[in-house]
């Protein structure tokens, strides 16, 4: 496997996203939903770097299984367990690929009505998108790679790697 992006390099990225957060939801109680089981480790590491009152859900959704290329068919495995109406909503998102995930998962969130609904994604591959959806935040922009490391997962492993790295089969 090879070195995308080490752990340092991630560390500084995030804390660069949590500031940039903090500062955009002045005086506001963003509330995070990390997308499971992925940005388990990014959710935690910005939340930690946001210095504002803040709370945390999480919601699971599945489009691969075991493959490498998403399915395209999406299904909610894990509800959140909280009320969104009326909260400025951050979605926390590992990786936004096709988009095709994280529009049906924008799309059952803004039916909930939430005040504000923003997305931070540490990844976003634009090359492989079959729908736009907006990314307020965005860690790092790569190519069309499949990488494991930091959550990120081929077959439920590799996410407890510091590094994210390209994964080679």
């Amino acid at each position: 496997m090879k070195m995308l992006l080490s752990r340092d390099v991630i560390a500084a990225r995030v804390q660069e996203m949590g500031r940039q957060i903090a500062a955009d939801y002045q005086g506001r109680e963003p509330h995070l939903v990390g997308v499971l089981k992925g940005a388990c480790p990014f959710v935690t590491d910005l939340a930690r770097s946001i210095e504002l009152p803040l709370t945390m859900d999480f919601i699971a959704l599945s489009s691969y299984g075991a493959a490498t290329k998403s399915s395209g068919e999406v299904k909610l495995v894990k509800d959140l367990d909280q009320g969104l109406e009326g909260r400025d909503l951050l979605v926390v998102e590992d990786i936004v690929d096709t988009g095709l995930t994280l529009n049906y998962l924008l799309n059952v969130l803004r039916a909930r009505g939430p005040r504000t609904l923003k997305v931070a994604a540490l990844l976003s591959k634009p090359s492989r998108r079959l729908v736009q959806v907006g990314v307020d935040y965005i860690g790092f922009t790569i190519e069309d790679l499949f990488v494991v490391g930091y959550g990120l997962d081929y077959n439920e492993k590799y996410r407890n790697l510091a590094d994210i790295v390209v994964y080679g089969g």
